[in-house]
């Protein structure tokens, strides 16, 4: 047995190297959006824009190799748009925390996410979801990567009057992502297994022909000067500021929003990697949280905020990844952008848009045919978990929708059978953050 299949289990999981391989291309090619878009948020808290850049990849590479290693899941975990918008308009911007005293609280946070999790709290909140709600929280994260793939194309757009609407459909932006979404869609009918791949590769070198991707990137390539490692980021955090502000309503904001983010991203990710079992069980994932905690620890001390389970590893797995192989790809792929940074601008939004899409459309299936609709005390808390999630473009509000009304409508109707302590629990702390956003 190959030192490779011992510790990644590649043949075990019925999938190849070269699988893996195609599968960390895909994946990598939909986040690298994060390299661009998440350090520009770092750089408006107060971050040098080279040195955030750096740190953001670092992190990455540190997350990806965390979950490849420990828990042998095909995922990218890296600071995601949520959490990073939260840390640099909400933390550092309204709490008026310096970036560096915000860094503290992310390691802490890892910290807290470590002890809940070797104490199994956050494998019981997990356990307590039912299978239902589990269900529903994946078909809404399918609903979610849709309406991020939409935006992303300028086909769905906001509005003063009805809040969205329609886009300016004669945008190469958008005729280019409904071309991709056929193109995808028709290989995928003729058992094309490369099919979101070659969509991508397709469609952002259309973008390059037609002159709507710039190519500045290659230019910048040139005339950069490389920088390895965030000197002016990395081992910066600051505990003595963060104590003197809220330090406790700091670390729940924080904490709360990466958990049930998080939480509810590797549940939806699991299942459609065939991990959740038939009770919505899902093996090994002890090791994925611990891994998480232990990123979002580095994180902090890198310069960044907390890494988390990211969506669009979806495509990886759409691909076929199965394995901890593809992550340790995608890591390797992570320390390569060191180096050709400036060229992620000619894999542009649209590129990766209609494949998210397609996504969301495949986790859709299978999942809400399995829901109990005809049950409205299980059914109606599933449809506001769905929707709430795109609808509010935030994950964990549509897992609160979910859980609060379950537990309001199975007391109600005489169903406290039904309620768990901690689903109990849950509720009343969803409540709670609901009540003070």
């Amino acid at each position: 047995m190959s030192l490779i299949e011992k510790l990644f289990k590649v043949k075990e999981r019925g999938s190849s190297t070269k699988t893996e391989f195609l599968g960390a291309i895909s994946a990598y090619l939909a986040v690298c959006y994060l390299f661009i878009v998440v350090p520009g948020m770092l750089a408006d808290a107060g971050m040098p824009i080279g040195d955030a850049t750096v740190a953001t990849i670092w992190a990455a590479i540190l997350g990806t190799l965390m979950i490849a290693f420990i828990a042998n899941y095909p995922v990218v975990v890296a600071p995601g748009l949520g959490i990073s918008a939260y840390f640099a308009y909400y933390v550092c911007g309204a709490m008026g925390l310096t970036w560096q005293a915000a860094c503290a609280a992310v390691v802490i946070s890892g910290f807290v996410f470590f002890i809940l999790t070797v104490t199994r709290i956050r494998q019981a909140i997990i356990k307590a979801i039912p299978l239902d709600l589990k269900l529903a929280i994946v078909a809404g994260i399918g609903a979610f990567i849709t309406i991020i793939g939409l935006k992303n194309a300028g086909i769905v757009v906001a509005t003063p009057s009805t809040m969205i609407g329609l886009g300016n459909m004669m945008q190469p932006q958008a005729y280019l992502t409904i071309l991709g979404v056929v193109l995808a869609g028709w290989m995928m009918a003729k058992g094309i297994r490369l099919a979101l791949l070659i969509t991508i590769l397709i469609v952002a070198a259309l973008g390059i022909v037609t002159g709507v991707t710039p190519t500045d990137g290659i230019h910048n390539l040139l005339s950069t000067d490389f920088k390895l490692l965030p000197t002016e980021t990395i081992f910066q955090v600051d505990f003595n500021k963060m104590l003197t502000v809220g330090i406790v309503g700091v670390l729940f904001s924080i904490t709360m929003v990466d958990l049930f983010d998080n939480m509810s991203t590797l549940i939806g990710l699991s299942f459609r990697a065939g991990f959740m079992d038939k009770s919505g069980n899902i093996p090994g994932l002890d090791r994925a949280l611990i891994s998480d905690s232990i990123a979002t620890m580095g994180a902090g001390f890198i310069g960044t905020p907390t890494s988390t389970a990211i969506l669009e590893s979806a495509v990886g797995i759409e691909a076929g990844a199965r394995t901890g192989l593809c992550a340790l790809f995608l890591a390797g792929f992570f320390a390569l952008t060191l180096f050709v940074a400036p060229l992620l601008t000619l894999v542009p939004a649209f590129a990766t848009a209609c494949v998210l899409i397609i996504v969301g459309y495949m986790m859709l299936q299978g999942t809400t045919s399995r829901i109990n609709f005809s049950d409205v005390t299980t059914g109606l808390p599933c449809f506001l978990t769905i929707f709430m999630m795109p609808f509010t473009f935030n994950i964990a509000t549509g897992l609160a929708f979910g859980v609060i009304s379950f537990v309001l409508l199975k007391l109600l109707a005489g169903k406290k059978e039904e309620i768990t302590l901690t689903m109990a629990v849950l509720a009343v702390v969803f409540v709670g953050i609901l009540i003070s956003h």
